[in-house]
């Protein structure tokens, strides 16, 4: 069974900050900083490919609203908005997190190195092979 669900059911507690019908979002309970939010669909999806069409405007509405109000509530300037699929996705089941955020505030970036492309044909050359790909999708 997914811990996810099992917090959906009631069946594990969570400490509950926002539900709707379709969403549902708690604290982590190991956050990077206080007040960091995972926000999930409440039926199970593992990954955002996977998500049917119409939750993904619900799932985003309510991570909107959070990476408002969780900075606000935290003192924070700002927050962090990430998710993983699949590589570094700690449970198998679609999770948004919200994260508060200050300048300096210790974390760095993406946390992973970054790169530049070979050449400036290199890179169209990705971004057209991703256009393409977009049109048959």
């Amino acid at each position: 069974m997914c811990v996810f669900c099992d917090i959906v059911s009631g069946a594990i507690s969570a400490d509950v900050v926002s539900e709707d019908d379709e969403t549902l979002a708690f604290l982590d309970h190991r956050p990077i900083f206080f007040g960091h939010t995972l926000l999930i669909p409440k039926a199970h999806h593992e990954t955002l490919v996977d998500l049917p069409e119409d939750l993904v405007g619900p799932l985003f509405l309510a991570a909107r609203t959070l990476a408002k109000v969780v900075p606000e509530v935290m003192g924070a300037e700002g927050s962090f908005v990430a998710m993983n699929n699949k590589v570094s996705q700690s449970v198998p089941h679609l999770h948004v997190h919200v994260v508060p955020r200050n300048r300096k505030d210790g974390l760095r970036g993406f946390f992973w190195p970054r790169r530049k492309y070979d050449s400036d044909d290199q890179r169209a050359a990705v971004a057209e092979a991703i256009r393409s790909a977009l049109t048959d999708a």
